[in-house]
């Protein structure tokens, strides 16, 4: 796998054109599993693993990697299958950076990138229940690819606060938010709820929407009947990456509609880095933030209220 993240940088044009590019690797059996080359930092040979006691099941143990100690999780036993049995020098590991966090995901194998179109990214099959690890499927090659819920994996693993410090919210705050109304858009279900539970501690009313081609939609429709996004929603927080349209796409498709343009628009994503907010302009977004922080959520929706109202 030597040199498949050298032209990452050479990949950030993809964003914003509704693509991303998958790395497809394996955990025990044939499957084919994806990850958008923008989570990942590097791929290597599994290092030696130093185990920790009364770690988590999952945690396989941590590796010193370029001089941090990062903690490497069996992505098999942490999606319910049962975890790799080979020696861990013969399996991969995929580092990737979440939510400002770096952990390591062993798997079997690693197979290679493709280059895709977020369209042909698909929420999982209705029929699959509450409890499976799926944000999508795609097909490549005309085998499906499954891609997991990582932000799923990461709150069973490690669990961060999802509770609003107090004074974050005060009085005159919460009365006004009672009558207001906030749009969130993500395909993580986690996170979803993450946000929504967030927002209510706030006081507003949340409308949760699965993807951006979902959230056009239903925006579009309130333009028709005569309404105004910007009236019916104090702001609309939505994720990057999802199924059938990214949340740069979304944000350029309200800001090219004059009747929808107007509607505040805070990206909130896992994905970490600079670049992101140079997208952020680029697409006209009004703001942009890391997940998951809960105080620093509920501040954006309580200084949208105070600007506002």
């Amino acid at each position: 796998m030597a040199g498949v993240m050298d032209s990452v940088n050479q990949r950030t044009q993809l964003v914003g054109q509704n693509r991303l590019e998958l790395l497809l690797f394996r955990l025990n059996g044939e499957q084919l599993y994806g990850i958008n080359v923008f989570k990942v930092r590097e791929v290597l040979q599994c290092p030696v693993l130093t185990l920790l006691p009364k770690a988590h099941p999952v945690v396989r143990g941590v590796a010193n990697i370029r001089g941090a100690t990062i903690p490497i999780l069996d992505l098999s036993m942490a999606t319910g299958l049962p975890g790799l049995q080979e020696e861990t020098r013969n399996s991969f590991v995929i580092i990737t950076e979440y939510n400002t966090k770096t952990q390591g995901f062993l798997v079997h194998s690693v197979e290679r990138i493709v280059n895709m179109n977020w369209e042909e990214i698909h929420p999982p099959p209705k029929g699959t229940g509450r409890d499976h690890y799926l944000t999508a499927v795609t097909r490549v090659d005309n085998r499906m690819v499954e891609i997991i819920d990582v932000e799923k994996v990461l709150a069973e693993v490690s669990p961060s606060s999802q509770q609003v410090s107090a004074g974050v919210v005060d009085e005159e705050v919460a009365v006004k938010a009672v009558s207001l109304r906030v749009l969130t858009v993500d395909d993580s279900s986690v996170a979803r709820k993450q946000v929504s539970r967030c927002l209510q501690t706030v006081g507003v009313e949340v409308v949760a929407l699965n993807d951006g081609r979902q959230a056009l939609d239903y925006l579009r429709k309130l333009v028709d009947e005569g309404k105004r996004p910007e009236d019916e929603f104090l702001m609309m927080i939505s994720d990057i990456e999802m199924p059938e349209m990214d949340g740069y796409t979304l944000t350029s498709e309200i800001r090219n509609d004059p009747r929808m343009q107007k509607l505040h628009i805070c990206l909130h994503t896992s994905l970490s880095g600079v670049f992101n907010q140079a997208m952020v302009k680029k697409v006209g977004a009004d703001d942009f933030l890391a997940k998951f922080r809960p105080d620093d959520l509920a501040q954006r929706v309580v200084d949208r209220i105070k600007a506002t109202h």
